[in-house]
């Protein structure tokens, strides 16, 4: 399985941006799949998740109510809607799948296959 993300880019505070996250290689339908991210000077971090058929998604709290997460298994595409946008949100977004039949989770150490990132920058 590969994963492409596109869709980051430079937007004010407030701003919005939709990360989409491309896979090949193999069906989506088996995968749990989640965004991460790693700020300047952090290390990466679990931003959310979703399962299999997309019933069942995890966000961090400081981005709860302003992300949503989806997936479209048909066209091996997974989303990642991103609005009201803060300076924090700032860094290099990630997709990320496991074949698991599991809940998702937005711990790294459960996923195995990594896009190559794309670029989210904030500014004030």
């Amino acid at each position: 399985l590969q994963l492409v993300e596109s869709g980051g880019g430079s937007v004010q505070h407030g701003g919005s941006l939709r990360l989409s996250c491309v896979a090949s290689g193999s069906t989506l339908v088996d995968y749990v799949m989640g965004w991460f991210r790693q700020a300047p000077g952090q290390e990466r971090a679990g931003v959310s998740c979703i399962s299999r058929s997309s019933d069942s998604v995890v966000y961090i709290g400081s981005v709860e109510g302003r992300f949503t997460i989806s997936r479209d298994n048909a066209q091996r595409t997974m989303y990642l809607q991103m609005n009201s946008l803060k300076p924090e949100d700032t860094g290099l977004y990630y997709c990320a799948a496991v074949n698991s039949s599991r809940i998702c989770s937005v711990d790294e150490r459960e996923y195995f296959y990594w896009g190559q990132g794309t670029q989210v920058t904030v500014s004030s």
